[in-house]
């Protein structure tokens, strides 16, 4: 099965409210590392040093600080195209985060736009 394919069976067993999914990458063949790094960068991917895996992809819901799930799938479906095969394995999901935002000092106005774009 290729890669895009793999993440996206993960992501559809998923709860509804996962908030964060660390996944590890193999890559098959390592000759092609630097031409699957070029691939990888549009969704930040962490390369192992000294690992049996090559890469942790951090990947995030609705928000936080990691590439969203259409943009690892994009990655992903990217070094399917280019014929890189390899191999994911789930590390960690966490479910049940909620969003924080300070919104002291700010005015009633931004307060409403904040729970209007929040509540789509």
């Amino acid at each position: 099965m290729a890669l895009a394919e793999d993440f996206q069976a993960v992501i559809e067993e998923l709860p509804d409210d996962w908030t964060d999914l660390e996944l590890d990458l193999r890559l098959a063949d390592e000759s092609r590392y630097v031409d699957a790094a070029v691939y990888l960068v549009t969704c930040n991917a962490q390369p192992y040093s000294r690992h049996d895996w090559h890469w942790r992809l951090r990947v995030a819901h609705r928000f936080g600080h990691a590439a969203s799930a259409p943009t690892t799938h994009g990655a992903l479906k990217l070094l399917d195209d280019a014929g890189i095969a390899g191999q994911l394995a789930v590390r960690e999901v966490r479910e049940g985060r909620v969003e924080i935002n300070p919104l002291w000092g700010r005015p009633e106005s931004a307060r409403q736009e904040f729970r209007r774009l929040r509540a789509q």
